[in-house]
């Protein structure tokens, strides 16, 4: 029975929905609605005071401009400041209650997709740049900030002011609104062929970016084999490839949003002087007053510029729901999947049987066929064979990184289907070809295996694995800060504190992936040692290449194809003269294969 699920890998990829995903960001900012109800109240103050000021400005032309009387204007004058300045105010305050919100509701956001990114499965990594998830974790994320900080507001305010507006110009003079309003067919013809196209830009753009991001991390990582192999030029090369479809795509989402503003000036000096002409006409037949005509002038451009807001605030929130889609759709990707009834493991001897196993990473092909053994607890076992017979993937299954398409894995005699994987992994110890440090001190990085190990824990673990003397001479001991990936010492030190680590964790199941590869002589027969200890009394698997590192090894499983060929031990399949005698002497290719 298969155990994995093809299921995300069968379905379509849904289409992008704009309303849908500001629905799903709507969910986070309600979080926040109590504060988010009181800048709304705010908005709608200042939206009422922003058309109260037109208002009273036709007052004063009506009432005291045009008759050439001053009495009285002076306190409506006055009570006109008055409102530009509460208005000043509550335009600052739901400004800086809104950064509040964004900046809870993204971090909320942030926190959801890096616990997500750590309930993915194995695959996921492997079929996704680490650089493009990074950029999905912060520029996608930060995008979403910048928009929540200022699109809401402005959404909301231009809205109400648009509203607003057009009651009060209705109120003055039904015929003049709708002279006014004669522009808008032009506008929303204009607005949807542009935004139409902004989307798809906006998309690309983020996506390249995301590319981008990805591509520069990894040519990061591998500055050595740049440099090994003298590719500077052609990563260069790759480089402007993609910045150069960055580019594209940027310069189409800005060039054709930048219409949207213009279209909107153009509107605006449009209506203007069409109120100026239509105004003018119907004050002469005494239909309309001066003041209604410079009020209207006013609100003219209120009602443009709320349009001409919520036209660039679209431009922003196309942005922002692109990269708002991104992260969402690493939120909507499959965790792992724990079986319905799971078992605990408290303790582990160590026998495992494979039953029957066969897997594939794709569709293209089987990985293993029909892979069956058992390994009784506290055996050495070795895996070798070509590059891409399986060994790595039988490790792979047996700590469940992956599940098998067919067959059982079992511990101690439970399906390791039935195990979760956060126990089944308290049971393993790994030990890597390439050893990964956290940046911190030595000390946390070997406490890494136990967090509650006291540092007298780590100092006898660091013996064990023969570590302790190379630490102890380093200017900070224990404290000496790694950087990154444990830049500073070399690749035999980094493994012995590997090694320790492992040997803190206390695993009664080894893994071993070619951990002497790459060292020195001399450092070598330390971490042969500090293996020797690791391995006592722990069912150990050992990946190697060189054949004489595992010739004390209990078992060794001879694999090409996908399939074990060969069995036996060291002595026995060197007097079978079968595959691994050939591979033994040197007469087979061993990446050839």
């Amino acid at each position: 029975m298969a155990r994995h699920n093809r299921a995300h890998q069968e379905k379509p990829p849904q289409a992008k929905n704009l309303w849908g995903t500001l629905k799903r960001i709507w969910v986070y900012l309600a979080d926040s609605k109590g504060m988010l109800s009181f800048v709304l109240l705010l908005v709608a103050i200042s939206a009422a005071l922003t058309l109260a000021g037109p208002f009273l400005i036709g007052l004063a032309v009506d009432n005291y401009l045009v008759d050439g009387q001053t009495e009285g204007l002076l306190p409506l004058l006055i009570f006109l400041a008055i409102i530009y300045a509460l208005n000043s105010v509550a335009i600052w305050f739901q400004n800086y209650f809104m950064i509040g919100i964004a900046q809870n509701t993204v971090y909320k956001l942030r926190k959801q997709l890096f616990g997500k990114l750590h309930q993915l499965p194995i695959r996921f990594f492997d079929q996704n740049q680490h650089g493009d998830l990074m950029s999905r974790l912060t520029n996608d994320l930060e995008n979403v900030s910048g928009t929540l900080n200022s699109s809401v507001i402005q959404v909301f305010s231009s809205v109400l002011t648009l509203t607003g507006t057009i009651i009060s110009m209705i109120y003055l003079s039904p015929l003049l609104t709708l002279i006014t309003l004669s522009t808008l067919p032009m506008l929303y013809f204009g607005m949807k062929w542009i935004t139409k196209r902004t989307r798809v830009f906006f998309r690309d753009q983020q996506k390249n970016l995301g590319d981008l991001n990805g591509y520069i991390e990894e040519m990061i990582s591998g500055q050595s084999v740049i440099k090994t192999f003298s590719q500077e030029e052609k990563v260069k090369e790759e480089f402007h490839e993609k910045n150069q479809r960055l580019r594209e795509a940027g310069y189409k989402a800005q060039a054709y949003s930048g219409f949207i503003p213009k279209l909107m000036n153009m509107l605006n000096n449009l209506s203007f002087a069409i109120i100026a002409f239509a105004g003018g006409m119907l004050a002469l037949q005494e239909l309309v007053s001066i003041g209604i005509i410079v009020t209207f002038s006013q609100y003219s451009r209120q009602f443009t510029r709320p349009l001409n807001d919520l036209a660039n605030q679209y431009n922003t929130l196309l942005s922002a729901v692109a990269g708002a889609e991104r992260v969402f759709d690493v939120m909507d990707e499959d965790k792992e999947i724990e079986a319905t009834k799971t078992v605990d493991l408290s303790s582990v001897k160590g026998d495992i049987t494979f039953s029957n196993v066969s897997f594939s990473y794709d569709e293209d092909g089987q990985t293993i066929y029909d892979v069956s053994f058992q390994v009784h607890a506290g055996d050495t076992i070795a895996l070798v064979g070509p590059t891409g017979a399986g060994k790595t993937t039988i490790i792979n299954l047996l700590s469940r990184f992956y599940d098998p398409d067919a067959g059982t894995i079992s511990i101690d005699g439970q399906d390791t289907a039935n195990i979760t994987r956060e126990n089944l992994r308290k049971h393993m110890g790994f030990v890597l070809q390439d050893p990964f440090l956290f940046q911190g001190t030595i000390r946390e990085n070997i406490r890494y295996g136990d967090l509650d190990a006291t540092d007298e824990a780590v100092s006898d673990a660091a013996k064990l694995a023969n570590a302790h003397s190379f630490i102890t001479k380093l200017s900070g001991g224990y404290d000496t800060l790694l950087s990154q990936e444990g830049a500073g010492i070399s690749q035999g030190q980094k493994q012995l504190i590997s090694i320790a680590r492992a040997i803190l964790a206390n695993p009664k199941i080894l893994i071993l992936d070619e951990a002497t590869s790459s060292i020195d002589t001399i450092t070598e027969i330390k971490i042969q040692e500090a293996l020797g200890r690791l391995m006592a009394g722990r069912t150990s698997f050992v990946i190697a290449h060189r054949l004489n590192t595992i010739q004390q090894a209990d078992q060794i499983f001879v694999l090409n194809a996908g399939k074990i060929i060969e069995k036996g031990n060291h002595q026995s399949l060197l007097e079978d003269k079968g595959f691994y005698y050939e591979l033994y002497h040197g007469h087979l290719q061993y990446d050839a294969i």
